[in-house]
């Protein structure tokens, strides 16, 4: 190992966690690891990590400690008997769960004199180590500045601000995003698929289009922002016409239009709160009092 590389601590040795470690030891940092069962850390060990026998022992070892547990619960029922060990020392949390959560632990951490950062992971396993790779912070700048170089070794560090619960609400608005336009994205290659088209045909178009569609983000964000909604594109009216040529061409093919069917009612809802000559981004305001236009 490189004797000039940080210290770290990794808490939580399931698939995520396993990744972070194992791109810390080909980083070369020098690695402590500690999980619930000691038997998914022996390829670390045998990489040469080291591994502890509690929690408090593991956070001792180093500067700075990733957790990356089950939940919440699970983490808090961790460091309860190692607040001993917090003091002066350094956590990054990116383990799931709410910004409630992590704004909680902040709390609690600095209590107990321990700098944090929360951070949400955005990719998979095989993906941490990447420099292209998101990885959302938020919190303490002064902790992200001091672990810089340990936060590049798993990929591209985007800080968010001060704010510790940033970073998990980020988190679960861009699994939102990802959700819906794979979902999107299934609906359409089952469609052409039921006329003989293979998915792989259909992608390449697909991820073309998706090009067309960041472009109207970009555009609609800044009409988010001011509320805003100039109808010089294609109105709420329009797609509403529109999205019935889906609906009949999945219901001529026995395509379930679930998912079209609540997209058509949202944007009817934005009609009928007065919309419907305004661009597709006034949907917004539908979504973010739902209960006024229901």
């Amino acid at each position: 190992m490189h004797t000039d590389l940080q210290a770290v601590t990794v808490i939580g040795l399931g698939s995520m966690g396993s990744a972070l470690a194992a791109a810390l030891l080909d980083r070369g940092h020098p690695l402590t690891v500690w999980n619930r069962s000691p038997g998914k850390a022996r390829p670390l060990v045998e990489k040469g990590a080291r591994l502890a026998d509690t929690p408090e022992e593991a956070i001792a070892a180093s500067p700075v400690t990733l957790t990356c547990v089950f939940d919440y619960d699970v983490l808090r029922t961790l460091l309860g008997p190692a607040t001993g060990a917090l003091a002066g020392r350094d956590l990054i949390n990116v383990t799931s769960g709410s910004a409630e959560q992590a704004r909680e632990l902040d709390s609690w951490l600095r209590f107990h004199g321990a700098g944090h950062l929360d951070g949400g992971i955005m990719t998979t396993p095989p993906g941490v180590g990447d420099p292209a790779m998101m990885f959302l912070y938020s919190g303490s700048p002064s902790v992200l500045d001091s672990h810089r170089q340990v936060l590049e070794a798993l990929g591209d560090p985007v800080y968010l601000g001060n704010d510790p619960g940033l970073a998990s609400l980020y988190d679960a608005a861009l699994l939102g995003l990802m959700w819906s336009t794979l979902t999107g994205w299934l609906h359409g290659a089952a469609l052409v698929g039921a006329d003989g088209v293979e998915a792989g045909a259909f992608t390449p178009i697909a991820v073309r289009w998706l090009t067309a569609v960041s472009g109207f983000v970009t555009t609609y964000s800044a009409q988010v922002d001011a509320a805003e909604y100039p109808g010089d594109d294609a109105t709420v009216d329009v797609q509403i016409a529109t999205i019935d040529h889906l609906i009949h061409a999945a219901q001529a093919r026995g395509i379930d239009t679930g998912l079209v069917a609540l997209l058509k009612a949202t944007m009817q809802r934005a009609k009928a709160a007065g919309h419907g000559s305004d661009s597709y981004a006034s949907v917004i305001e539908v979504l973010r009092k739902p209960s006024d236009h229901a």
